[in-house]
């Protein structure tokens, strides 16, 4: 079973073509790339016999900056972060670390929710997803038949 993703439209900052063009060319309504913005972190989802991980690429951001939270079998990782004006002079500024979420849609009744945890280490947030016992992957057995 996979776990299914939401590409939630979520005010960004920090877009390249908004940097360019103003903030009329691109709004968190447009649905460029299925509504993905070009701020939405890349993800990684595995699946072993025991648990589901994602993986989220998010450098630049802290432990504090993330809230994940699950409900009705939706995972939701979301980050606010607003920028802190420097007083630096820049010719030329790329480096963003607006605000994203996403949301992932879990398999219904394979996932213990009282068992999911996060880490944050080296830019990539690792959310482990535990499944319940009874959906684990039971080793082949052989049925007698009378």
């Amino acid at each position: 079973m996979r776990l299914v993703k939401f590409n939630n439209r979520y005010p960004q900052s920090g877009n390249l073509l908004n940097h360019f063009f103003g903030d009329e060319l691109l709004s968190a309504a447009d649905t460029l790339k299925g509504g993905q913005c070009f701020d939405t972190p890349k993800v990684n989802i595995q699946e072993n016999d025991d648990a589901f991980a994602i993986e989220v690429a998010a450098p630049g951001y802290e432990k504090k900056d993330f809230n994940v939270t699950v409900d009705n079998n939706v995972l939701t990782i979301e980050v606010v972060k607003e920028e802190e004006a420097e007083n630096k002079k820049y010719s030329h500024y790329e480096f963003t670390y607006g605000s994203f979420k996403r949301s992932f849609s879990l398999p219904k009744d394979k996932v213990n929710d009282a068992k999911i945890s996060a880490t944050y280490n080296n830019g990539i947030l690792n959310v482990l997803l535990p499944k319940k016992e009874e959906a684990k992957a039971q080793p082949k057995r052989l049925i007698d038949i009378f």
